[in-house]
């Protein structure tokens, strides 16, 4: 197990240090183990320790309590981060040193919004291909002004306030004394440039928001559960950010006839007695109209033709799967009393299984 240290131990000094001493002691060593300047793995922890240290010392009661009984006196229940008035090791290092740290992520390159649609073919859209249209209403570059926010015939100028580099020295006065520090300009929002006159269309925003129509080709063969992303065509991104995609996600309605494996189209016949025994030929469907086939004699139930070439095409190939007819032989749920008659003058002539 850990041992805690000495409070004043963990700042450096002795017991007699003014209070001071204790105020230089900590803002040398925040900023020294602070995370977000040191990458030390224990950097977090010795932070935390500092802190801890310093609440108990800088405080004349607690100091004194935890002087005469040790840390059990000088340390509340539950004394953190929260109990010194901030939410967290971020808002502290802000509040103490400024915010010019984390303040470039706020400006970024962010990646514009993309959009996620659904659809629904039939199974014939599917196997054939077919062409959807989709609307979105997605933020484009104003083309008026081409992004830059100006009224046209003019430029952005350079920011005043900061001489055109986006960020401003300020002077601040800190429980650690008086400190100057870099933060984004508030004038021009880190941009490094103002705008004198603005675009009538997007009010200086350099953006606009329009619906567009899509057309989005649906590849013969194409499958449920299938994504087709068109690339760059969401809004656009901010602060130089590629734009965002348009995602469709394919379902495709069960069909009442054929069942899709892979390229191959399954499909079940009925076919009667007389048929399966003497052979036949018939007309079945097929994907796109009918085909015509020919059953052998003695045609068991269960039994396949294979119909070659007439399943679903490869998505982007090709490769074409076959219609796979299933025999089913019926038998028939009711007869008429010649129909009777000729199966019983057949049973005498059939061998027992």
């Amino acid at each position: 197990m850990q041992v805690r240290r000495d409070y004043y131990e963990v700042l450096g000094l002795r017991h007699n240090a003014t209070s001071e001493d204790i105020r230089k002691a900590f803002r040398r060593l925040a900023f020294q183990y602070h995370p977000d300047r040191n990458r030390d793995a224990d950097a977090a922890q010795r932070f935390k320790e500092i802190n801890e240290a310093y609440q108990c010392l800088c405080d004349p009661d607690r100091r004194r309590s935890y002087d005469l009984f040790g840390r059990r006196g000088g340390t509340a229940p539950g004394a953190g981060f929260e109990d010194f008035g901030f939410g967290g090791l971020g808002e502290i290092f802000e509040t103490f040193f400024g915010s010019a740290f984390g303040d470039s992520s706020r400006r970024a390159p962010a990646h514009g919004e993309s959009f996620h649609l659904k659809t629904t073919l039939s199974f014939e859209e599917a196997a054939r291909g077919c062409i959807r249209e989709f609307t979105v209403r997605r933020t484009e570059v104003c083309a008026s002004c081409h992004g830059t926010g100006c009224a046209p015939g003019t430029s952005p100028l350079e920011c005043p306030d900061c001489g055109g580099r986006g960020r401003v020295r300020r002077v601040e006065q800190s429980i650690f004394g008086r400190f100057s520090h870099v933060v984004r300009c508030t004038r021009c929002n880190g941009t490094g440039n103002v705008i004198a006159s603005l675009c009538p269309f997007c009010r200086g925003k350099g953006e606009t928001t329009a619906t567009r129509t899509l057309r989005v080709d649906m590849p013969a063969g194409i499958e449920a559960g299938s994504r087709i992303t068109l690339r760059s065509q969401g809004s656009i991104g901010s602060n130089g950010g590629s734009p965002g995609d348009v995602i469709v996600t394919v379902d495709v309605e069960p069909h009442l006839l054929f069942t899709r494996e892979g390229l191959h189209i399954h499909h079940e016949v009925p076919v009667n007695f007389a048929q399966a025994a003497l052979g036949a030929q018939m007309e079945v469907p097929v994907l796109g109209g009918t085909a015509r086939i020919r059953l052998p004699a003695n045609t068991q139930s269960g039994d396949v033709v294979r119909l070659k070439g007439k399943g679903i095409q490869q998505a982007g190939g090709r490769k074409r799967g076959d219609h796979l007819v299933h025999v089913k032989v019926v038998t028939p749920k009711k007869l008429n009393r010649e129909q009777r008659r000729l199966f019983e003058e057949l049973a005498k002539t059939l061998p027992s299984e």
